[in-house]
């Protein structure tokens, strides 16, 4: 490493430290999301007050009041009459904190940010993707009020649809954080096969399919159903008249609780056969301790997380198993991400071309 590189280093330590508070949070934000859904909290404050909502009840009249507003919505009526103002109290500390750590963090990002740029630390590919970042949190807040509002007026819990627009979000953010944290690291980079990039992609890719069909799974309470392994509703595959019944029949894969889970069960399945592929094909291939660890501790985290998948199933969904489900989740994507962008080459000094040679004269 150059003094120069050596010295670039060190001004961008205090960035990547930030960077991973901030990660942190998110993470630490949508565990409570998650509990939040499960102790059906999410609709007790029934108003989104970006500033001021950030200052809970502070008297016995206020809190009377914000029960009172949430008894007009369809959940209280229907699910919830006769709860006590100390129940309520209850759900709404869930959501409010919620709230308040979603406000936190974008103060904890957008003010080392705006030092940085002052500071002049941070390059101009990096400004850009920070501030993409950033623009995509103001999003957040606002898609996280609009699957609130779903569930305000006919529905007594938020739609599915919108929850899982929502965690996929968040989630889109978080891979970004941790893709621009690897690439302000200084390392050469990983010769590897195209065969294996593209695995690592698809697997990539399934894992942020299965996050949202999971997503599906928790709006819908589809875990509280079929509660059996391996067969579910009383057979490895379902019948045709029981998977697609709704009219249109893609309706089903969003609205049909047995379809619903059972896709999410048929791509935890995909996901763990092909993560073995990889490392398989990392171990025949040569393609190096870095690549082979990787596919590894990926396929190790998958089956940690289908393990829990079917236990969380078969014990109905209790919140402790549930949100270790979802925290294995946010792990086994962390890993996904890490094992694409090792692979992924920096710079123009190696084309695709010269690194399938390169790899082929190594085997």
């Amino acid at each position: 490493m150059t003094a120069s590189s050596q010295t670039r280093h060190k001004e961008l330590r205090p960035v990547r430290w930030w960077l991973i508070a901030v990660a942190a949070m998110i993470v630490a934000m949508v565990l409570v999301g998650g509990a939040t859904r499960l102790t059906e909290s999410g609709l007790s404050i029934v108003e989104w007050k970006p500033v001021t909502g950030a200052i809970p009840p502070l008297d016995e009249s206020h809190w009377i009041a914000a029960f009172e507003a949430y008894k007009q919505i369809p959940q209280y009526r229907e699910l919830n009459s006769g709860m006590t103002l100390h129940e309520f109290k209850t759900i709404f500390w869930w959501e409010w904190s919620h709230r308040l750590l979603g406000r936190v963090i974008g103060v904890v990002f957008l003010l080392p940010f705006l030092w940085f740029l002052w500071r002049g630390v941070l390059t101009s590919e990096l400004k850009k993707r920070l501030w993409v970042i950033f623009g995509l949190g103001g999003l957040q807040g606002a898609v996280g009020w609009w699957m609130v509002a779903s569930g305000l007026t006919k529905r007594v819990e938020v739609s599915q649809y919108r929850l899982a627009a929502h965690l996929m979000l968040a989630l889109i953010i978080f891979a970004a954080i941790v893709w621009t944290l690897r690439r302000l690291g200084d390392r050469a980079p990983v010769l590897a096969a195209s065969r294996l990039r593209v695995t690592s992609w698809v697997l990539l890719g399934l894992t942020f399919l299965q996050i949202y069909f999971g997503a599906l799974v928790a709006g819908l309470r589809a875990g509280r159903v079929f509660n059996t392994w391996p067969e579910i509703d009383g057979a490895l595959i379902p019948s045709a008249s029981r998977l697609f019944f709704e009219d249109p029949w893609w309706r089903n894969m969003f609205d049909n609780t047995l379809t619903v889970q059972f896709q999410h069960r048929m791509t935890a399945y995909v996901l763990f056969a092909l993560a073995i592929w990889h490392v398989i094909d990392a171990i025949r291939a040569r393609a190096g301790n870095a690549v082979v660890n990787g596919a590894l501790w990926l396929a190790a985290s998958i089956a940690v997380q289908a393990a829990l998948g079917i236990l969380t199933l078969l014990h109905q969904v209790p919140i402790d198993l549930a949100l270790t489900h979802q925290a294995v989740a946010i792990v086994v994507l962390t890993l996904a991400i890490l094992q694409v962008e090792r692979m992924k080459p920096r710079g123009a000094a190696l084309t695709e071309r010269q690194l399938d040679l390169a790899v082929g004269k190594a085997a």
